[in-house]
């Protein structure tokens, strides 16, 4: 596949990063930092969003780089808003939000870097612009919107119950 020692930590990382989500999404209904789903989710996908600074095909700034402060900004917020805002009920919505969409945001680059290596020598995508991943990133953006809708018609009810 061509990674190096820090491309192979980055992978391991951010893959048990989406794991834990996933398994948080569907015990919890969120990414819950009080859980340890959500604890491991914060900070494997810190470091991970944090190493992927040091990869890149290109010399300087590029979109990943970008997207990979982006995620560290939104889940750093969240992380901010569980801590110090724990009798804010509003609080819940945005950390619930920006959790979510961190997670969408990590698997932009996870279907196109998996896509485009996976199988090895015999990849299912030929580049970004493959309509597969095309497909595979609507869908995830369609999961993440009817996920977010849900996740906020649960905490509402959650903080009316309060």
């Amino acid at each position: 596949m061509g990674l190096s020692h820090l491309g192979i930590f980055h992978t391991v990382i951010g893959v048990v990063a989406i794991i834990a989500a996933v398994g948080s999404l569907i015990k919890v209904g969120k990414i819950d930092l009080e859980k340890l789903g959500g604890k491991i989710y914060f900070y494997c996908t810190l470091t991970a969003s944090l190493t992927a600074l040091g990869l890149s095909s290109i010399k300087g700034i590029n979109p990943g780089h970008i997207l990979a402060l982006l995620i560290v900004v939104l889940i750093s917020v969240s992380y901010f808003l569980h801590v110090k805002k724990r009798g804010n009920n509003r609080s819940r919505f945005i950390e619930n939000f920006f959790l979510s969409f961190s997670l969408f945001l990590s698997l932009i680059p996870t279907v196109n870097e998996t896509f485009t290596r996976v199988p090895v020598g015999h990849p299912i995508a030929t580049g970004p612009t493959d309509p597969l991943i095309g497909k595979t990133l609507l869908l995830l953006l369609i999961l993440f919107i009817v996920g977010s809708v849900l996740q906020f018609r649960k905490q509402k009810r959650i903080n009316k119950a309060i």
